[in-house]
């Protein structure tokens, strides 16, 4: 059983593992709530079918249990705006309120466990280990995790009657939420809307796209990205790469990249990329110029410069005219196109004109017939802050998932509910 439409949760309490680790205010509001939004039509589904639900997800990376700060209690009212009904909150995952709780669910009713991180079962790994600890008290802490986990696991199972997996950006961890919980529900787990849309976004994109098939790839560093572009030159026919990556690339060809973010040891990885993408006959496009600042900040002094020569006390932080040109006119030109970084530091706004306007042409291919996916924490930020996520034909939740599942790698997340 893969799927929801054909099961029957008529009495059934339903668990479903949700994403719902989103970034909040100081005060605790919610800033972005894309991943709550996602789950919604799965939950509402389970409650529309006589079902009820008990919703389970992580909050950041608490080091101390529980951290208020981490709370998902902080977050119910964000969910109840998007569900439309009462969210009870358990306070915590594994007490005897959220056991009472779960027990005496009804149909149309829903309830929210705590951060499921206040516990280290979770993650299967030792807490609290001495800075000095030997080797024998790191085994000795990791078999004792490893032995409480599958507590852990078989308490929250007892909870439900199905299993639910709605979780894609937590896919790829092998946790006992989004993998070891499933083996409870041998003929009774699933995937939801947004892990069964995500994988099968993900899949026309990498087995059958439209060509030309264009990949935007940002972010700061080619080392993080190195794998994901490799395994892209397999399959697409060009790449944009931008972000810091720009002056590894600029440098590793000479190029003088003043503070700029570069990776010297990278050079050789850099120069061999464009090696097999020229043999592969996969193009490569970097911008030309860059938009460079004198101080990372709004205020900053800025001016453009050629990428491959930026003065000593400047630092590139965007693309700037000539880049923007360039990328627009290619990505109007291709029928496929996958997004996965900005091209700009584009949290500060000064910075932000040129991850604008790779958004806005991808939003007009869209327009013009082209299948686009977004993906990636920052470029979904970036579609959002634009106001332009409606415009394209796909945005993932999923960051780190999505560029395993990318780059070919078996996810526990999707293999626990397929075996």
């Amino acid at each position: 059983m893969f799927a929801i439409d054909n099961y029957n949760f008529e009495g059934k309490r339903a668990i479903i593992r949700v994403d719902f680790n989103v970034p909040l205010t100081a005060e605790g509001k919610v800033t972005d709530d894309t991943r709550i939004r996602a789950a919604i039509p799965t939950i509402k589904h389970v409650l529309a079918k006589g079902g009820s639900v008990i919703l389970m997800s992580h909050l950041g990376r608490p080091k101390k249990n529980p951290d208020p700060k981490y709370s998902l209690e902080q977050i119910v009212g964000a969910i109840e705006e998007r569900l439309g009904c009462k969210v009870m909150f358990a306070g915590d995952c594994m007490g005897d309120k959220a056991e009472q709780m779960a027990r005496e669910l009804k149909a149309g009713e829903v309830m929210l466990l705590e951060n499921l991180r206040f516990y280290a079962e979770e993650e299967g790994k030792p807490r609290g280990l001495a800075d000095d600890a030997t080797d024998e008290e790191k085994a000795a802490a990791k078999k004792a995790v490893k032995e409480s986990q599958k507590a852990f696991v078989k308490r929250l199972a007892s909870y439900a009657d199905c299993y639910i997996n709605d979780a894609f950006g937590t896919a790829h961890r092998a946790h006992a939420s989004t993998a070891l919980i499933a083996d409870y529900f041998p003929n009774d787990k699933m995937f939801g809307y947004v892990m069964e849309n995500e994988l099968k976004a993900i899949d026309g994109v990498m087995q059958n796209p439209q060509r030309p098939f264009c990949a935007i790839v940002g972010g700061s560093k080619v080392s993080t990205k190195i794998t994901i572009i490799e395994k892209l030159m397999e399959r697409v026919d060009s790449i944009i790469i931008g972000g810091g990556m720009t002056y590894t690339f600029a440098g590793a060809e000479g190029g003088k990249e003043g503070k700029s973010i570069c990776e010297p040891d990278m050079f050789p990885v850099a120069l061999e990329i464009l090696k097999k993408a020229e043999e592969r006959g996969v193009k490569i496009l970097r911008s030309p110029d860059a938009l460079i600042c004198d101080d990372f900040s709004n205020d900053a002094n800025t001016q453009e410069a050629p990428a491959n020569n930026i003065p000593d006390a400047w630092e590139g932080v965007d693309i700037a005219s000539e880049g923007k040109a360039k990328f627009r006119e290619h990505i109007l030109s291709c029928k496929t196109i996958l997004w996965n970084g900005p091209v700009g530091v584009f949290e500060i706004d000064k910075f932000s004109t040129g991850s604008r306007a790779v958004a806005e042409a991808i939003a007009e291919a869209t327009q013009n017939g082209a299948y686009s996916l977004i993906g990636g924490g920052d470029s979904v930020a970036c579609i959002n802050k634009f106001g332009l996520a409606d415009k394209v034909s796909y945005v993932s939740t999923g960051g780190g998932a999505l560029l395993e599942y990318m780059e070919g790698k078996e996810l526990p997340g999707v293999v626990a509910i397929r075996k």
